[in-house]
């Protein structure tokens, strides 16, 4: 499991460049924060959706890929439910809702403290690829 988490960690990942950081990983489970700065808000003042979709989508990445094969996303939804702003620290965790051989459906929740930010769901496709190997 340490290898997966520094597999994302070091990653030249896009949501690595925008503040996101990864805290815990299990088998089908992640979760990650990103502390919302003026960077990540959107001309209304508030965090931008695509920089919550980023954090809800990377959990969801590293959750999906840590049973060790190369897992890609097939379909995603997300639902804004409040807003964030700056200086506001929003956690993702992402968790395993059901598998079976070739798909897997994730939920993942975005809080902000006690209240939900946000709520995203995904399937993703299993591969046969060896996540490692794409070190």
């Amino acid at each position: 499991m340490e290898k997966i988490k520094l597999f994302f960690k070091e990653g030249k990942d896009f949501s690595k460049n925008i503040g996101i950081e990864l805290m815990e990983v299990g088998y089908g489970y992640a979760k990650a924060k990103l502390k919302i700065t003026e960077f990540h808000l959107n001309q209304a003042g508030v965090a931008h959706g695509g920089a919550v979709f980023t954090l809800a989508d990377f959990a969801f990445a590293v959750a999906s890929n840590s049973f060790g094969k190369v897992s890609l996303a097939i379909n995603t939804s997300i639902s804004f439910i409040h807003a964030s702003k700056a200086g506001d620290v929003l956690i993702a965790e992402a968790k395993l809702v059901d598998e079976s051989n070739r798909l897997a459906t994730y939920e993942v929740v975005v809080k902000n403290g006690e209240k939900k930010a946000a709520f995203f769901t995904g399937t993703v496709y299993k591969t046969k690829r060896d996540v490692l190997e794409e070190m």
